[in-house]
């Protein structure tokens, strides 16, 4: 996407309050020189901004606005190193949730429907910016925060919940549990609004049939206001973000350098009108595209294809480059699976070595199934990993996210 000189000068205005601000990106700004751009050529000059950088800042090195103006931090997990603190100011907060309002419109939800948040409250930036975006829409909210499934289940039921907000992972044991009760009758949900990890086909098809809904795909991050900067539409071919809040470009995760438009990179976000923590070609690490021309559901704004992954989610195995998505790819073609899978990679007599986990009901021949998946994962990706089938729902189920890769060489 080319910047427009509107975009520009919201650019030069946030530059200007960094530098001002002498704040952690401020003054990298400062050091290098720069005091503005005047071109898509000067943008693309100035400096990445990434998750270490911002860790370095910790704890409040990210405020740009002064701190009566701050009236709310939000963190990162910081489950590998320090946590990444980014403050906002009432207007952020206000902006945030008016992107979160036209995500839902954008679902078809309405100031009638009732809401139910599952994700988790506090320092996380996701069940609050579920909270706020619906009641700026005026709908009424269920704030359940994560776990206690036995209550998300009653309060879904009683209060007769037509929306349900939570990870992919948190909604497909929901719609597991509900087929194991028998109370689909009682569930009156229509839609669902899932963020927070990525999820393939055929977990979407599970979810979406299981618990008989519409899914739309919800896209944000903590150090980008929150979830609640794209979602998915009625035609369901990729995220429309919001241009006039945020500035997508798609890099090259090697090079750095800009590709164009359909081509799959790395996402690159710059805030255009954030006053708390500002950041400048903020590296997501998030896999995606931008995708051409117009969508037909009418929307003006620009779409960025689902995301594919992330590019420090590669594993290499034997010399092979390998993305978790590469693996969906593979299990999406045979139906005798269910969408859940685990991999484990470990480093046995001084070789590398990709367990495989995935999940059959009972009807199938394990170990006929087991060799059909690693010889089509050999004869596409590469290698050969030992594949273990195991019963439906042996596999761990979560309430956040699922974690996937599991890489013991490292433990």
């Amino acid at each position: 996407m080319q910047i427009t000189a509107t975009q520009l000068e919201q650019v030069n205005k946030q530059i200007l309050a960094l530098v001002a601000a002498g704040s952690f990106y401020g003054k990298k700004l400062e050091d290098a020189g720069i005091s503005g751009v005047s071109s898509q050529e000067e943008f693309e000059k100035l400096p990445f901004s990434e998750k270490n950088d911002l860790r370095e800042a910790y704890p409040l090195g990210l405020m740009t606005a002064p701190e009566e103006k701050i009236v709310r931090i939000h963190s990162s997990s910081g489950t590998t190193g320090l946590p990444v603190i980014i403050p906002y100011t009432a207007k952020d907060v206000d902006d945030w949730a008016i992107m979160f309002k036209r995500c839902y419109e954008m679902a078809g939800i309405t100031n009638m429907d009732r809401i139910q948040v599952t994700p988790g409250y506090g320092l996380w930036t996701a069940g609050i910016g579920f909270q706020n975006g619906a009641e700026k829409l005026g709908a009424m909210v269920i704030p359940m925060g994560p776990g206690n499934t036995d209550k998300q289940l009653q309060m879904m039921m009683d209060m007769k919940s037509t929306v349900l907000c939570s990870t992919s992972s948190y909604a497909l044991l929901l719609a597991e549990e509900i087929e194991k009760r028998g109370i689909q009758e009682q569930i009156h949900l229509k839609k669902g609004v899932i963020g927070s990890e990525r999820w393939g086909e055929k977990m979407r098809k599970r979810i979406s049939e299981e618990l008989g809904i519409e899914l739309y795909d919800i896209y944000g991050l903590t150090e980008i206001y929150g979830p609640g900067i794209g979602i998915s539409c009625k035609e369901d071919t990729g995220m429309h973000y919001w241009d006039d809040y945020i500035y997508i470009e798609i890099v090259d995760p090697v090079t750095l350098k800009p590709i164009p438009d359909g081509e799959l990179g790395e996402v690159v976000i710059t805030t255009l009108v954030k006053e708390g923590a500002p950041l400048i070609r903020y590296r997501t690490h998030d896999l995606s595209r931008i995708i051409p021309g117009e969508c037909a559901c009418g929307s003006r704004f620009p779409r960025l294809d689902t995301i594919m992954g992330r590019s420090d989610d590669m594993m290499k195995i034997k010399g092979v480059n390998v993305f978790p998505s590469q693996i969906e790819e593979v299990l999406k073609e045979f139906p005798e699976v269910s969408s859940e899978y685990q991999i484990r990679i470990s480093h046995l007599d001084g070789k590398d070595t990709m367990r495989l986990y995935v999940e059959t009901n009972g009807s199938v021949d394990f170990m006929d199934l087991a060799k059909r998946i690693a010889g089509t994962v050999k004869s596409r990706i590469g290698f050969t990993p030992l594949v273990k089938v195991v019963e439906l729902g042996l596999l761990p189920r979560s309430e956040k996210k699922s974690k996937r890769v599991i890489d013991e060489r490292y433990e």
